[in-house]
């Protein structure tokens, strides 16, 4: 095809008369649509553009379970929220301001969540017999008063799409796919949004195929002057950017996280790092990000199972490596057995599970916190393994980091729990700088002389020798060694003495945990105590309680096996406590056995997170006695 006249114009500045902008505090913006429209593409590039302009942020994707649902259907509908504003922002948000609906089935399944008079963006060429029909409508929502109460603005996004994108010559099906540019120009300009990250992206995405860039671009552009010049939008809207600390900042999903917190930690030591891991939801982006970085010595193996996973990660271990795997659920159950044998040869590697919704296949996009327990007991024999949970996207940056400090120090694997909100969920990160970040110190350099593959230092954690070292050779496997030699035995006493030893390590990792910090007073009527992803929600909860008056504290629990030393106390200086959850209780259970206190729940099991409204709701509830 010609490429003549194949760029638009650059400026960015439209020839009508601009629409005032009302300044606001925070926004909640929600895309969906179906999963080929494109709504994971426009909500990061959103998020993108919010991030490089300086707003505080938090995202939620939302992924069908289907791989490829039915087009049109319920099941098949794919969102992205994102909470921005000029303050800091903890959490995606509860009810959307602003929802944008490509067709009957996104506006269905998401309209509940859409407040009162809030906006919304709908593509009406959806909306013909087929689609009402998929989506389960009898009428046209866009016209049996439905949708009265709302800010309704129906824009004929297809056909829009395709006029606008005619000089790039797309084909019709091609040039109708553009219409999620179109609605995410609409989108940019209602929240006075910068367009130049989107156009680098376009150039770094598109270059090889410059009509594809440009019909984008078009249908981009498109959106924004229909924003500015269609009668329905009187106003727009802008957030003024956040004030942070002075420091690089970056957009980061916590599996990016995951993978930048172990590459660091292997660089801090001096070490490769080796990852092996089967791909599996919501875990695989752990291995993609990975992958990229083969220039900072890191080795990848994409196993053929969860078990050779496991197996490869301690082979890796065993040679000298920063060894790690990660996996959700299904495959912590599939590595149970060899992660026993980790146990038993006390090598440092880290386990990462990605939780999602189960049991079984579940709801493998969807997030849960159902695997605690499993963590903490899902082997057979006495197997205890420390467990760090990172507490929002960027944390997981910082869990896997601290996850390989004390493996090294007390040579056990360690387990981080992240999940799918905190995996697929993005926040600003202010990047640390490396010569900021600890030393992880190794020590490889053992006497021959006195070598003894089961003598132990101050932590109980036994040397680790190489393979191939000279006068360092030892037996290495699952059966029980003999304390100090490392032989294997099968002496009654000796089995019981080796498992008190490893249960005394792990118990000894409190050491290195530090105390339980509270949001809010050290004594109370209420404490309200949450674990990984709901660190965010909780948090706002209890801050908006406490503005009220209420006598509620926070506690945040990132280290859960050794939990820290000072809990027990603070559990006993509130009158009450709360444990929401992600599950049926697995924390409370752990609290009300290790502690004897009268702890009550809020469990949610439904694939998503809490909203604050609901915590707050609780709260209320539990200070007023409801739950004696």
């Amino acid at each position: 095809m010609s490429t003549t006249n194949i760029n638009p114009p650059t400026s960015e500045t439209s020839t009508f008369k601009p629409k005032p902008i009302a300044e606001i505090t925070s926004a909640i913006v929600r895309f969906a649509g179906d999963s080929g429209d494109g709504m994971q593409l426009v909500g990061t590039q959103f998020t993108d553009a919010t991030a490089i302009f300086g707003n505080d942020l938090a995202t939620l994707p939302d992924y069908p379970a289907e791989i490829r649902a039915p087009a049109g259907s319920l099941g098949g509908v794919s969102g992205f929220q994102i909470n921005f504003a000029s303050s800091e922002v903890y959490t995606p948000g509860d009810t959307v301001q602003t929802l944008v609906a490509m067709n009957p089935a996104a506006l269905k399944v998401n309209l509940p969540d859409l407040e009162r008079g809030g906006i919304l963006i709908v593509n009406s060429d959806a909306f013909d017999a087929t689609g009402l029909k998929l989506a389960g409508y009898t009428s046209n929502p866009l016209e049996d008063g439905t949708l009265d109460g709302y800010q309704v603005h129906k824009i004929p996004m297809s056909r829009l799409a395709k006029e606008a994108v005619a000089p790039a010559g797309l084909k019709p099906k091609d040039a109708e796919r553009c219409k999620n540019f179109l609605a995410l120009g609409v989108t940019f300009w209602l929240y006075d949004r910068p367009i130049a990250p989107t156009l680098k992206w376009l150039d770094a995405k598109f270059g090889s195929k410059p009509e594809i860039r440009l019909a984008n671009e078009l249908a981009l552009r498109a959106g924004i002057n229909y924003g500015n010049t269609a009668e329905m939008f009187q106003v727009h809207y802008r957030v003024q950017p956040a004030k942070t600390a002075p420091g690089t900042y970056r957009k980061i999903r916590g599996n990016e996280a995951t993978a930048l917190g172990l590459m660091a930690a292997a660089w801090k030591a001096d070490r490769k790092l080796f990852y092996a891991s089967y791909p599996i939801t919501p875990a695989s982006d752990i291995l993609h990000e990975l992958v990229k970085h083969k220039n900072f010595g890191v080795k990848v193996f994409q196993a053929e199972d969860e078990i050779a996973a496991m197996c490869a990660a301690i082979g890796g271990a065993y040679g000298g490596a920063f060894a790690a795997t990660g996996t959700s659920g299904p495959g912590m159950d599939l590595k149970a057995e060899a992660m026993g044998l980790a146990v038993m040869v006390e090598l440092p590697m880290v386990i990462i599970n990605v939780q999602r919704g189960g049991p079984s296949t579940g709801l493998p996009t969807k997030t849960e916190q159902s695997d605690l327990l499993q963590a903490l007991g899902g082997r057979h024999g006495e197997c205890p393994i420390p467990i760090i949970a990172a507490q929002s996207p960027s944390d997981c940056f910082y869990a896997a980091f601290e996850a390989f400090q004390i493996a090294v120090k007390y040579m056990t694997p360690v387990i981080v729990l992240t999940d799918g909100y905190l995996a697929n969920g993005s926040e600003p990160w202010r990047v640390p700088r490396v010569d900021d970040l600890p030393r992880i110190e190794v020590n490889n350099d053992i006497d021959p002389e006195t070598f003894q593959p089961y003598a132990r230092d101050g932590n109980l954690a036994r040397p680790w020798a190489l393979p191939g070292s000279k006068g360092l050779a030892h037996r290495i496997g699952g059966l029980e060694k003999e304390n100090i030699t490392g032989r294997v035995s099968y002496d009654p006493l000796n089995h019981e003495t080796m498992v008190k030893l490893r249960a005394a390590k792990v118990a000894k990792v409190v050491e290195s945990v530090p105390d339980q910090k509270l949001l809010g007073p050290d004594t109370g009527d209420l404490l309200v105590v949450s674990w990984g992803g709901t660190y965010g929600t909780v948090r706002t909860a209890v801050e908006r309680m406490q503005a009220k008056g209420a006598s509620v504290s926070h506690a945040h629990l990132r280290y859960l096996n050794p939990m820290p030393a000072n809990l027990g106390e603070l559990l006993k200086r509130f009158k009450r406590i709360l444990v929401p959850e992600l599950n049926l209780g697995q924390l409370l259970w752990m609290l009300r056995a290790q502690y004897l206190v009268d702890a009550k729940g809020l469990n949610k099991v439904q694939g998503r997170p809490f909203t604050i409204a609901e915590v707050m709701d609780r709260i209320q509830r539990t200070l007023d006695g409801e739950d004696d």
